[in-house]
């Protein structure tokens, strides 16, 4: 009997020391049970039928639920890139798992080329904000927002970064269909706002099917074409155009981002204007 209590003892003992264990090394614990908890509250969300609260018969104020067997759950099309703006990726895991920030991201990326996720692709992460992309006026819903780690006053990206980005991109690519132009930068969709990700190799993307580029040899345009209406088809919000020509000259060009097109800059536009068309 007493070596069974002693074995119990020992047993409960083990068991203690390794939750604790686990619970040091893994510093946003707490955070994770947060995750699990809001996902199983959506989850509850969407297998409540009929919905709760959605009265949606005016006639008769009552809900009437058929549930059809044509359904899938919804998947992201966009991929929006940005770089932290923070001096490390401790950092910025940080400011994501803080409630008070309300901003978060799929994917950081940091430069040793770790990847962490922080959001399932299916859910909607808080990382685009207030811009518009085409007709996109919320890409929160439609996009999954990957974090590059750098503070945006640097041009030095990592090459176990760059590579770990692009076998992330690679996945998502396949796994979503998501079309090849539809991998953009914070600052094309936000360019009143946002200049991330600044310095960005997005040649080096475009050559394995992240986003479009322009080619080496570039034509004249006509005499008539129209830049503002170029780079609307493209996608940017041209409301406030000088800066949608600084995020486009920020993605493609790379320098002189004054808010004015040179002649060179009106031979890439009309080159990428041709692909988007």
């Amino acid at each position: 009997m007493k070596i069974k209590n002693r074995t119990r003892k020992a047993f409960v003992f083990i068991a203690c020391s390794v939750f604790m264990l686990s619970c040091s090394t893994n510093k946003y614990a707490e955070t994770d049970k947060v995750y699990k908890k809001l996902a199983k509250n959506f989850s509850k969300a969407i297998r409540a039928t009929p919905p709760t609260d959605q009265k949606i018969d005016s006639l008769n104020n009552e809900q009437f639920f058929v549930g059809t067997v044509n359904m899938g759950i919804r998947k992201p099309n966009y991929v929006i890139i940005h770089h932290t703006a923070q001096e490390s990726t401790a950092q910025t895991l940080k400011t994501f798992t803080l409630t008070k920030t309300a901003v978060s991201a799929h994917y950081v990326v940091g430069r040793d080329g770790k990847v962490y996720q922080m959001v399932n692709d299916y859910l909607r992460a808080q990382h685009a904000g207030i811009g518009k992309w085409g007709n996109v006026t919320d890409m929160n819903s439609c996009s999954i927002g990957i974090e590059m780690d750098n503070n945006g006053t640097t041009d030095i990206w990592t090459e176990a970064q760059i590579n770990s980005l692009c076998a992330l991109l690679a996945t998502l690519k396949k796994k979503y269909s998501i079309p090849t132009a539809n991998f953009i930068g914070h600052a094309d969709y936000a360019p009143t706002r946002k200049p991330d990700p600044n310095n960005f190799p997005w040649k080096t993307l475009a050559k394995k099917g992240f986003g479009l580029w322009y080619d080496d040899e570039l034509q004249l345009p006509p005499a008539d074409f129209d830049t503002t209406s170029a780079l609307r088809i493209i996608g940017y919000d041209v409301k406030n155009l000088g800066a949608a020509i600084t995020a486009f000259k920020r993605h493609f060009v790379g320098t002189d981002l004054t808010p004015q097109l040179t002649e060179p800059d009106k031979l890439i536009l009309y080159n990428l204007y041709k692909k988007y068309m």
